[in-house]
């Protein structure tokens, strides 16, 4: 935690969404959402986790997975609340068009959902050709141009690991560099950083006030970003274990093996949440430098829907804290 140690470590996390914050206790789930200049909507939201359901996904490893889909699934609920709220408290400032007033009578309240689904479809396959068939492609050109390449030798397979995941590396900082330069992106960034910063000064055990908040650092060890970055770092290792010799079925088995690349990094983010060592450090270190992408400096609005969603979901018998004083 740029080498200050917090007092305690609390299992509350949250993420951005649309002019709003969502927090994550042990307990409840909130969202809130700026809906006016002294307005916050407030509402508790939660999910039936794949845990409650099967107790094997308890388990170390395991746990990773379904808490990675479990996240998708809270994620997903509280950004179409945050979309459906930012709608209702924009002002519109022009008649709608003709299309606009025919998708509105033929889909109602249903056209967000059925936009956000394709949204999330059409992301997914993107994601999909970008980080796996294309620095897989891309090395299978490298290797028409360097016969020694050619060989399958495991030294092969090493370096084609190591140029798909540096590949992989720079895809994904390139896009939040790029995402990050649009104004609504950009907000969100911002409602991240206080996100942080309030968890932060929880953490450090300091009255919830915007002034407090202001003065912590943005960047936590237990970030979305964090993990993103530590899988894709997983994603090098994983592949020295799949033969170049394979040809397309290459990137087929890597994205096979995204549950077990998900449970490693599961167990990685959750010991830099519980820990604050030297060795913790070292493996948070690249997610807290790419959060210096990812989030922002937050305005003192933010800081108050910040403020507002963690407090709705501290407990009161503390069964949020899983370490003090480390």
């Amino acid at each position: 935690m740029a080498g200050k140690k917090t007092k305690k470590i609390t299992s509350i996390g949250g993420s951005a969404l649309i002019e709003g914050i969502m927090m994550r206790g042990p307990k409840r789930c909130n969202v809130c959402v700026r809906t006016g200049k002294d307005d916050i909507y407030s509402e508790d939201i939660s999910i039936t986790t794949i845990p409650e359901k099967a107790k094997f996904f308890k388990l170390p490893f395991f746990r990773g997975i379904a808490g990675l889909i479990d996240s998708m699934r809270l994620s997903y609920k509280a950004l179409m609340l945050s979309a459906d709220k930012a709608i209702e408290s924009a002002e519109i400032e022009e008649e709608p068009s003709k299309f606009e007033k025919w998708l509105d009578e033929k889909f109602g309240d249903k056209l967000m959902k059925i936009l956000m689904v394709f949204a999330s479809v059409l992301g997914v396959a993107l994601a999909i050709g970008l980080f796996f068939f294309l620095p897989w492609g891309l090395f299978e050109l490298l290797k028409l141009a360097v016969p020694a390449l050619q060989s399958g030798s495991e030294m092969v397979t090493f370096w084609q690991s190591v140029f798909e995941g540096v590949m992989k590396i720079a895809l994904f900082l390139l896009y939040i560099v790029v995402v990050s330069q649009t104004k609504d992106m950009k907000r969100v960034f911002m409602y991240h950083g206080a996100e942080h910063k309030t968890i932060f000064c929880y953490e450090n055990e300091e009255e919830l006030t915007v002034e407090n908040v202001k003065k912590q650092i943005r960047f936590h060890p237990r970030c979305g970003t964090s993990f993103m970055v530590i899988m894709l770092i997983l994603g090098i290792v994983v592949g020295l274990f799949v033969p170049t010799f394979l040809g397309f079925w290459r990137p087929v088995i890597k994205i096979a093996l995204i549950p077990v690349v998900c449970g490693i990094g599961y167990e990685l983010i959750k010991l830099c949440g519980k820990h604050d060592n030297a060795f913790t450090r070292i493996i948070a270190a690249p997610g807290l430098w790419a959060q210096r992408i990812t989030t922002k400096e937050p305005d003192e609005g933010m800081i108050e829907v910040a403020i507002k969603a963690i407090k709705e979901v501290i407990p009161e018998d503390g069964s949020d804290i899983v370490n003090c004083g480390c």
